[in-house]
C-alpha cells in the first residue's frame, strides 16, 4: 500500500477508535457546515470535528447548468479525506445543482437527491426530473442533487477503457472449463489493476462514509441547519450513512429500494442472483408467454425459457456480430439485466428478442432495439465507481477458490446474475485498498425514516430492504406489491406518491408499516 493510503488509514482507525471509546473528538467554533463521524449523546454530531474554514467558508458560484435551463450548478471543493482534512492531499471538486422552491413564501427548506449506482452518472441532474414528477414539493423545497465523488463531472474515477470493458464482458460466464475460469479471473484482475494504475491515489477515498460527509459539506453551504434527503437505490445507503452520521441535521429522511447496508456488500450481492432470477422468471417470462402473437417466443413461461436457452446456445457458438455489437451470451444475459429493472421495459426488450430469431430477416426496428439492450451494459465510467464503492465500502473474501465454488453453485440455480458472480468478486478480490471504516446503522436520534421497496426489486431486493428496516429503528416501511420495479417515488402509484408527500409536506410519518399495491393496467 502507498503511503499516502497508509495514513488516511491510521486517521481513519484513530477517528473510528474514538468513535468506540464514546469520546468526542476536539472541536474548534461550530460552523454550519461542520462535519464529525461520531458525537456522544445528545449533541449534535456535527459539532464533534471542525471543518477548516477553506472549505466551511467557500461560496458556491451558481450559474445556468449546461443542458439543463430549469436547473443552476455550482463545484464545491471537499477534502481528499474527511479523516484527516488538514492532510495536505489535493482537494476533490464535487458538481451540485439546485431548483429553488417555486413558492418563495411557503418554503419548508432542501430536499437533496442521491443517486443510485454506485455509479450512476444522473445524481447532477436529477432534480429536474423530480421538479417535473413531484410540483408540489419542488413548490416547497428547494431541489437539490450533486454528482457524488467518483463519477460524472466530480472529481471521477477511471479504470478501463470501453476496449477493455468490453472485453471483461466478452465470452460465456456460464462456462466452467479451466480455461475459460482462468480468462475471468485475469480480466478481474487486470480491471482492479486498471484503476490502481488509472486513479490509484484516489480509490482509498471513494467510499459511502466519504460522500456522506460531502453531503454534510454541502447542506452547511446552502446554509441549512437540517436537510430533507430522498435516495434511491445505491443512494439509500448514503441516506443511510448520512442519517447515522448527522442524525440531528435530518428533517425527513426517504429511503427508496434500498441496500442491505445492514450488513456488507458482499453479503448483499449474493443475494441478487436469486432476485434477478425471481424477477426474470415470474415476471417477464410470464408476460412475454401471455403475448406470444405479438413476439412469437412461446406461448407458456416453459416454451418462452426453452426458445431462451436455445438462442443462447446459438449465441454461444456464433455470436451475433453487427459493426461494433457483438451479441454473446453475456450480452443476452447483461440485456435482461438491464431490462428487469423496470416493467416499462419489457416491451422493448422483447421485440429485440425477436431479432436474434434471424437476425439477417430482421427489421431495422428490431435491430436498432438490439443495439441499444446488448450494446450498453454498465459501462466503464459506471464500474469505475461501481468497483470503487462495492470494493473497498466493506471487506471481502479474497480467497479466488472460494469464488470458484460460490460461482458454480449461483450459475447452477440461477443463471442469468449467477454465472457473473466470479468476474464481479474477483475483482474486489483483487483490489488495491483495505475496507473503509465501518459504520453501523441504528437510527438513533433520527426522526422516522421512510423506506420503499417493490417485494421483486431485482437489484435492492425485498429480503434485503425488510432486513435494512429491522436495523434502522424508528423507519417505516411501505412495502409495493404487485411490482418489482426499482424506484418507487416518484411513479404513478397514488398510495406511495400520498404516503412520501404527506411526510414531506405535511410532517406526517405512517405510524407503522404499511402495503401500497401496484395499480393494475385496465
Amino acid at each position: 500500500m502507498n503511503t499516502t493510503s497508509s495514513r488516511s488509514r491510521r486517521a481513519a482507525l484513530a477517528l473510528a477508535a474514538a468513535t468506540v471509546a464514546g469520546l468526542a473528538l476536539p472541536a474548534t467554533a461550530a460552523s454550519a457546515a461542520t462535519s464529525a463521524t461520531s458525537a456522544p449523546e445528545g449533541r449534535d454530531p456535527g459539532d464533534a470535528v471542525a471543518v477548516p474554514a477553506r472549505y466551511s467558508h467557500q461560496i458556491l458560484d451558481w450559474q445556468p447548468c449546461d443542458g439543463q435551463p430549469a436547473l443552476e450548478c455550482a463545484t464545491m471543493a471537499v477534502p481528499r479525506d474527511w479523516t484527516d482534512p488538514d492532510s495536505g492531499l489535493a482537494d476533490l471538486s464535487i458538481a451540485v445543482s439546485r431548483h429553488k422552491a417555486t413558492d418563495a413564501a411557503g418554503r419548508k427548506g432542501t430536499l437533496m437527491l442521491g443517486a443510485g449506482g454506485p455509479g450512476a452518472q444522473n445524481g447532477l441532474v436529477r432534480p429536474a426530473g423530480l421538479v417535473k414528477a413531484a410540483p408540489k414539493v419542488a413548490a416547497v423545497y428547494d431541489i437539490v442533487g450533486l454528482d457524488q465523488r467518483g463519477v460524472g463531472r466530480s472529481t471521477h474515477v477511471v479504470c478501463e477503457t470501453q476496449e477493455e470493458w468490453q472485453g471483461f464482458l466478452a465470452g460465456d460466464y456460464r462456462d466452467r472449463s479451466p480455461e475459460a475460469i482462468a480468462k475471468v479471473i485475469d480480466n478481474s484482475r487486470k480491471f482492479a489493476e486498471s484503476c490502481q494504475r488509472n486513479s490509484g491515489d484516489l480509490l482509498p477515498y471513494i467510499n459511502t462514509v466519504q460522500t456522506a460527509h460531502d453531503v454534510d459539506l454541502f447542506r452547511g453551504l446552502l446554509g441549512e441547519r437540517k436537510l430533507s434527503y430522498l435516495g434511491p437505490s445505491y443512494a439509500s445507503m448514503i441516506g443511510a450513512y448520512y442519517g447515522t452520521l448527522f442524525p440531528h441535521r435530518v428533517d425527513h429522511l426517504i429511503l427508496d429500494s434500498n441496500i442491505g447496508w445492514e450488513s456488507t456488500w458482499e453479503r448483499f450481492e449474493l443475494g441478487q442472483p436469486m432476485s434477478f432470477q425471481r424477477r426474470f422468471d415470474e415476471d417477464f417470462v410470464p408476460w412475454l408467454a401471455a403475448r406470444d402473437a405479438t413476439y412469437h417466443w412461446g406461448s407458456t413461461p416453459e416454451e418462452v425459457t426453452a426458445h431462451w436457452e436455445r438462442v443462447r446456445a446459438g449465441l454461444h457458438d456464433k455470436p451475433i456480430v453487427d459493426g461494433s455489437l457483438t451479441i454473446g451470451p453475456n450480452q443476452l444475459d447483461n440485456g435482461a439485466i438491464g431490462t428487469v429493472y423496470l416493467a416499462s421495459n419489457f416491451p422493448s426488450f422483447a421485440q429485440a428478442l425477436t431479432a436474434l430469431d434471424d437476425w439477417q430477416a430482421a427489421g431495422p426496428d428490431a435491430k436498432d432495439l438490439a443495439h441499444k439492450a446488448f450494446g450498453h451494459y454498465l459501462g466503464p465510467e459506471f464500474t469505475a465507481e461501481y468497483f470503487s464503492v462495492t470494493c473497498s465500502d466493506t471487506p471481502w473474501n479474497r480467497d479466488l477458490d472460494t469464488w470458484v465454488e460460490r460461482s458454480a453453485e449461483l450459475t447452477a440455480r440461477y443463471p442469468l446474475v449467477g454465472p457473473r458472480t466470479l468476474a464481479f468478486s474477483a475483482v474486489c478480490a483483487a483490489w488495491p485498498t483495505d475496507p473503509a471504516p465501518r459504520v453501523k446503522v441504528t437510527g438513533a436520534h433520527l426522526p422516522p425514516t421512510l423506506m420503499l421497496n417493490s417485494v421483486h426489486d431485482p437489484a435492492t431486493y425485498y429480503e434485503a430492504a425488510v432486513g435494512a428496516h429491522r436495523a434502522l429503528r424508528g423507519s417505516r416501511l411501505v412495502t409495493v406489491t404487485g411490482s418489482g420495479d426499482h424506484g418507487q417515488y416518484p411513479t404513478a402509484n397514488t398510495c406511495v406518491t400520498d404516503v412520501v408527500e404527506r411526510y414531506l409536506l405535511d410532517d406526517r410519518a405512517p405510524e407503522h408499516d404499511l402495503t401500497c399495491p401496484t395499480p393494475q393496467a385496465g
